[in-house]
Protein backbone atom coordinates (compact mmCIF):
# COMPACT_ATOMS: atom_id res chain seq x y z
CA UNK A 1 0.00 0.00 0.00
CA UNK A 2 1.25 3.46 -0.92
CA UNK A 3 0.05 6.64 0.79
CA UNK A 4 0.79 10.32 0.37
CA UNK A 5 1.80 12.56 3.26
CA UNK A 6 1.65 16.36 3.00
CA UNK A 7 3.06 18.88 5.49
CA UNK A 8 1.83 22.46 5.02
CA UNK A 9 4.35 24.87 6.49
CA UNK A 10 4.54 28.63 6.42
CA UNK A 11 7.43 28.56 3.94
CA UNK A 12 7.03 25.33 1.99
CA UNK A 13 4.68 22.42 1.41
CA UNK A 14 6.49 19.10 1.69
CA UNK A 15 5.13 15.87 0.29
CA UNK A 16 6.18 12.23 0.44
CA UNK A 17 4.98 8.80 -0.67
CA UNK A 18 5.42 6.08 1.97
CA UNK A 19 4.78 2.36 2.10
CA UNK A 20 3.87 0.21 5.11
CA UNK A 21 7.51 -0.66 5.78
CA UNK A 22 8.32 3.02 6.30
CA UNK A 23 10.20 3.53 3.06
CA UNK A 24 10.08 7.04 1.60
CA UNK A 25 9.62 6.38 -2.11
CA UNK A 26 9.17 9.82 -3.63
CA UNK A 27 9.32 13.40 -2.32
CA UNK A 28 8.42 16.87 -3.49
CA UNK A 29 8.45 20.41 -2.18
CA UNK A 30 6.64 23.51 -3.41
CA UNK A 31 6.58 27.03 -1.94
CA UNK A 32 3.63 27.94 0.26
CA UNK A 33 3.57 31.66 -0.57
CA UNK A 34 1.10 32.11 2.25
CA UNK A 35 0.94 35.89 1.83
CA UNK A 36 -1.02 35.33 -1.39
CA UNK A 37 -3.94 33.84 0.54
CA UNK A 38 -5.96 30.69 1.07
CA UNK A 39 -6.72 29.76 -2.55
CA UNK A 40 -3.10 30.15 -3.55
CA UNK A 41 -1.94 27.91 -0.68
CA UNK A 42 -4.62 25.36 -1.52
CA UNK A 43 -3.52 25.35 -5.16
CA UNK A 44 0.08 24.64 -4.14
CA UNK A 45 -1.10 21.75 -1.94
CA UNK A 46 -2.95 20.40 -4.98
CA UNK A 47 0.22 20.76 -7.06
CA UNK A 48 2.26 18.77 -4.53
CA UNK A 49 -0.33 15.98 -4.44
CA UNK A 50 -0.54 15.80 -8.23
CA UNK A 51 3.25 15.59 -8.53
CA UNK A 52 3.31 12.60 -6.18
CA UNK A 53 0.35 10.92 -7.88
CA UNK A 54 2.18 11.12 -11.20
CA UNK A 55 4.82 8.79 -9.75
CA UNK A 56 2.43 6.66 -7.67
CA UNK A 57 -1.03 6.81 -9.28
CA UNK A 58 -2.20 3.85 -7.18
CA UNK A 59 -1.73 5.67 -3.88
CA UNK A 60 -4.53 4.62 -1.54
CA UNK A 61 -4.96 7.77 0.53
CA UNK A 62 -3.69 11.18 1.55
CA UNK A 63 -2.67 12.51 4.95
CA UNK A 64 -2.27 16.23 5.55
CA UNK A 65 -0.59 17.98 8.47
CA UNK A 66 -1.17 21.70 8.76
CA UNK A 67 -0.61 24.55 11.15
CA UNK A 68 -3.69 25.54 13.10
CA UNK A 69 -6.18 23.80 15.34
CA UNK A 70 -7.74 20.95 13.36
CA UNK A 71 -10.93 18.98 13.95
CA UNK A 72 -9.40 15.62 13.05
CA UNK A 73 -12.86 14.02 12.79
CA UNK A 74 -13.98 16.31 9.98
CA UNK A 75 -10.76 17.72 8.53
CA UNK A 76 -11.85 21.32 9.14
CA UNK A 77 -9.54 24.05 10.46
CA UNK A 78 -11.07 25.20 13.75
CA UNK A 79 -8.61 28.03 14.34
CA UNK A 80 -5.65 29.49 12.44
CA UNK A 81 -3.52 32.59 12.78
CA UNK A 82 -2.66 35.09 10.06
CA UNK A 83 0.37 32.92 9.21
CA UNK A 84 -2.03 31.04 6.91
CA UNK A 85 -4.54 33.73 5.87
CA UNK A 86 -8.09 32.55 5.31
CA UNK A 87 -7.29 29.10 6.68
CA UNK A 88 -9.74 29.22 9.61
CA UNK A 89 -12.94 27.36 8.73
CA UNK A 90 -11.40 25.70 5.66
CA UNK A 91 -12.49 22.07 5.16
CA UNK A 92 -9.38 20.49 3.67
CA UNK A 93 -10.69 16.94 3.73
CA UNK A 94 -13.81 17.79 1.76
CA UNK A 95 -11.86 19.75 -0.84
CA UNK A 96 -9.20 17.17 -1.58
CA UNK A 97 -11.43 14.10 -1.33
CA UNK A 98 -13.69 15.66 -3.96
CA UNK A 99 -10.68 16.63 -6.08
CA UNK A 100 -8.76 13.33 -6.02
CA UNK A 101 -11.36 10.70 -5.15
CA UNK A 102 -9.18 9.36 -2.33
CA UNK A 103 -9.74 9.24 1.44
CA UNK A 104 -8.07 12.20 3.16
CA UNK A 105 -7.02 12.60 6.80
CA UNK A 106 -6.16 16.04 8.20
CA UNK A 107 -4.47 16.85 11.50
CA UNK A 108 -2.34 19.49 13.18
CA UNK A 109 1.23 19.59 11.90
CA UNK A 110 2.82 19.03 15.32
CA UNK A 111 0.58 15.98 15.84
CA UNK A 112 1.72 14.67 12.47
CA UNK A 113 5.37 15.28 13.32
CA UNK A 114 5.01 13.38 16.60
CA UNK A 115 3.40 10.43 14.79
CA UNK A 116 6.34 10.44 12.37
CA UNK A 117 8.90 10.48 15.17
CA UNK A 118 7.03 7.74 17.07
CA UNK A 119 6.99 5.58 13.94
CA UNK A 120 10.46 6.02 12.48
CA UNK A 121 12.31 8.59 14.59
CA UNK A 122 13.52 9.40 18.07
CA UNK A 123 10.35 8.13 19.76
CA UNK A 124 10.23 4.71 18.10
CA UNK A 125 9.24 1.98 20.56
CA UNK A 126 7.72 4.40 23.10
CA UNK A 127 4.00 4.87 23.63
CA UNK A 128 3.97 7.93 25.93
CA UNK A 129 5.59 10.93 24.29
CA UNK A 130 5.49 14.70 24.21
CA UNK A 131 6.96 16.75 21.40
CA UNK A 132 8.03 20.38 21.25
CA UNK A 133 8.89 22.01 17.93
CA UNK A 134 10.96 25.17 18.20
CA UNK A 135 10.80 27.22 15.04
CA UNK A 136 9.02 30.44 14.11
CA UNK A 137 6.76 29.60 17.02
CA UNK A 138 6.51 26.70 19.46
CA UNK A 139 4.37 23.76 18.45
CA UNK A 140 3.59 20.70 20.49
CA UNK A 141 1.83 17.35 20.64
CA UNK A 142 1.17 14.57 23.12
CA UNK A 143 0.84 10.82 22.75
CA UNK A 144 -0.55 8.68 25.58
CA UNK A 145 -0.71 4.90 25.35
CA UNK A 146 0.32 5.03 21.70
CA UNK A 147 -2.50 7.40 20.68
CA UNK A 148 -2.46 11.11 20.09
CA UNK A 149 -4.09 13.16 22.81
CA UNK A 150 -5.76 16.02 20.94
CA UNK A 151 -7.94 17.39 23.74
CA UNK A 152 -11.67 18.03 23.95
CA UNK A 153 -11.44 21.11 21.72
CA UNK A 154 -8.55 19.96 19.50
CA UNK A 155 -5.93 22.16 21.18
CA UNK A 156 -4.18 19.62 23.37
CA UNK A 157 -0.44 20.14 23.00
CA UNK A 158 -0.52 23.89 22.29
CA UNK A 159 2.49 24.30 24.53
CA UNK A 160 3.59 27.45 22.74
CA UNK A 161 0.75 29.42 24.32
CA UNK A 162 1.10 28.18 27.86
CA UNK A 163 1.92 31.28 29.93
CA UNK A 164 5.49 30.98 31.17
CA UNK A 165 6.00 34.53 32.48
CA UNK A 166 2.83 36.17 33.87
CA UNK A 167 2.51 39.73 32.50
CA UNK A 168 5.53 39.02 30.29
CA UNK A 169 6.21 39.72 26.64
CA UNK A 170 3.16 40.28 24.39
CA UNK A 171 2.29 37.34 22.16
CA UNK A 172 0.53 37.34 18.79
CA UNK A 173 -2.26 35.29 20.37
CA UNK A 174 -3.27 38.36 22.39
CA UNK A 175 -1.90 37.23 25.74
CA UNK A 176 1.33 37.99 27.55
CA UNK A 177 4.22 35.80 28.60
CA UNK A 178 3.56 32.77 26.38
CA UNK A 179 6.45 30.31 26.18
CA UNK A 180 6.64 31.01 22.43
CA UNK A 181 8.07 34.43 23.31
CA UNK A 182 10.99 32.84 25.17
CA UNK A 183 12.06 29.55 23.53
CA UNK A 184 11.13 29.77 19.84
CA UNK A 185 13.67 30.42 17.11
CA UNK A 186 12.05 33.81 16.58
CA UNK A 187 12.43 34.62 20.28
CA UNK A 188 16.09 33.60 20.27
CA UNK A 189 16.85 35.97 17.39
CA UNK A 190 14.93 38.83 19.03
CA UNK A 191 16.65 38.33 22.40
CA UNK A 192 20.04 38.23 20.66
CA UNK A 193 19.31 41.50 18.87
CA UNK A 194 18.39 43.16 22.15
CA UNK A 195 21.45 41.85 23.98
CA UNK A 196 24.05 42.45 21.28
CA UNK A 197 22.67 45.66 19.86
CA UNK A 198 22.91 44.42 16.30
CA UNK A 199 20.45 43.14 13.72
CA UNK A 200 20.46 39.35 13.29
CA UNK A 201 18.50 37.98 10.34
CA UNK A 202 18.49 34.35 11.43
CA UNK A 203 19.37 31.90 14.16
CA UNK A 204 22.42 30.83 12.12
CA UNK A 205 23.92 34.28 12.58
CA UNK A 206 23.21 34.13 16.31
CA UNK A 207 24.90 30.76 16.65
CA UNK A 208 27.85 31.97 14.57
CA UNK A 209 28.45 34.78 17.07
CA UNK A 210 28.10 32.28 19.91
CA UNK A 211 30.86 30.16 18.35
CA UNK A 212 33.02 33.28 18.07
CA UNK A 213 32.75 33.71 21.83
CA UNK A 214 30.43 36.74 21.88
CA UNK A 215 29.70 37.10 25.60
CA UNK A 216 26.29 38.77 25.25
CA UNK A 217 25.12 35.96 22.95
CA UNK A 218 26.52 33.32 25.31
CA UNK A 219 24.41 34.87 28.08
CA UNK A 220 21.31 34.88 25.85
CA UNK A 221 21.79 31.23 24.89
CA UNK A 222 22.33 30.24 28.51
CA UNK A 223 19.06 31.94 29.49
CA UNK A 224 17.32 30.33 26.51
CA UNK A 225 18.50 26.88 27.63
CA UNK A 226 17.50 27.56 31.26
CA UNK A 227 13.99 28.54 30.14
CA UNK A 228 13.70 25.47 27.92
CA UNK A 229 14.92 23.16 30.70
CA UNK A 230 12.45 24.60 33.19
CA UNK A 231 9.58 24.30 30.74
CA UNK A 232 10.51 20.73 29.87
CA UNK A 233 10.53 19.92 33.58
CA UNK A 234 7.01 21.35 33.87
CA UNK A 235 5.86 18.99 31.10
CA UNK A 236 7.67 16.10 32.78
CA UNK A 237 5.89 16.81 36.06
CA UNK A 238 2.49 17.27 34.42
CA UNK A 239 2.43 14.32 32.02
CA UNK A 240 5.48 12.23 32.88
CA UNK A 241 6.01 10.89 29.34
CA UNK A 242 8.64 8.27 28.60
CA UNK A 243 10.50 10.89 26.57
CA UNK A 244 10.16 14.49 25.49
CA UNK A 245 11.23 15.11 21.90
CA UNK A 246 12.52 18.51 20.83
CA UNK A 247 12.46 19.35 17.14
CA UNK A 248 12.29 22.34 14.83
CA UNK A 249 14.82 24.63 13.22
CA UNK A 250 16.56 25.55 16.48
CA UNK A 251 17.55 21.91 17.02
CA UNK A 252 19.56 21.88 13.79
CA UNK A 253 22.20 23.83 15.74
CA UNK A 254 21.79 21.56 18.75
CA UNK A 255 25.41 20.44 18.79
CA UNK A 256 26.23 23.90 20.14
CA UNK A 257 23.72 24.05 22.98
CA UNK A 258 22.45 20.50 23.58
CA UNK A 259 25.19 19.72 26.16
CA UNK A 260 24.15 22.87 28.06
CA UNK A 261 20.55 21.66 28.07
CA UNK A 262 21.39 18.18 29.31
CA UNK A 263 23.59 19.59 32.03
CA UNK A 264 20.74 21.80 33.22
CA UNK A 265 18.20 18.96 33.00
CA UNK A 266 20.44 16.71 35.08
CA UNK A 267 20.44 19.36 37.80
CA UNK A 268 16.65 19.65 37.74
CA UNK A 269 15.71 15.96 37.47
CA UNK A 270 18.02 13.18 36.19
CA UNK A 271 14.99 11.00 35.38
CA UNK A 272 13.93 13.19 32.46
CA UNK A 273 14.56 11.67 29.03
CA UNK A 274 14.82 14.54 26.54
CA UNK A 275 15.79 13.69 22.97
CA UNK A 276 16.44 15.60 19.78
CA UNK A 277 13.89 14.71 17.11
CA UNK A 278 15.66 12.81 14.34
CA UNK A 279 13.52 13.11 11.19
CA UNK A 280 14.14 16.82 10.61
CA UNK A 281 11.68 18.68 8.42
CA UNK A 282 10.41 15.39 6.94
CA UNK A 283 8.69 14.38 10.21
CA UNK A 284 5.38 16.09 9.45
CA UNK A 285 4.97 14.59 5.99
CA UNK A 286 6.02 11.13 7.21
CA UNK A 287 3.60 11.35 10.12
CA UNK A 288 0.78 12.56 7.87
CA UNK A 289 1.35 9.54 5.65
CA UNK A 290 1.19 7.26 8.68
CA UNK A 291 -2.09 8.89 9.80
CA UNK A 292 -3.55 8.15 6.37
CA UNK A 293 -2.24 4.59 6.51
CA UNK A 294 -3.75 4.00 9.95
CA UNK A 295 -7.13 5.35 8.79
CA UNK A 296 -7.10 2.96 5.83
CA UNK A 297 -6.25 -0.06 7.98
CA UNK A 298 -8.68 0.80 10.77
CA UNK A 299 -6.00 1.72 13.30
CA UNK A 300 -6.42 4.87 15.37
CA UNK A 301 -4.05 7.63 16.37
Amino acid sequence: MYVIGIDIGGTSIKGIVMNERGDGLCETRVPTEAHLGKEHIALHVETAIRQLLESYPDAAGIGIGTAGRVDADTGRIVYATANLPGWQGFDLRQRYEAMFGLPVVVDNDANAALVGEAWLGAGAGLSDLTMLTLGTGVGGANMIGGRLYRGAHWNGGEWGHVVFMPHGRPCNCGRQGCIEQYISGTALVRLAREAAGRDYDSGREVFADYERGHQAIADVLRQFVDNLALFVQNIHLGLNPSAILVGGGVVEAGALWWPLLHSRLAELDPAMDVRAASLGNRAGAIGAARLAMDALTGSQQ
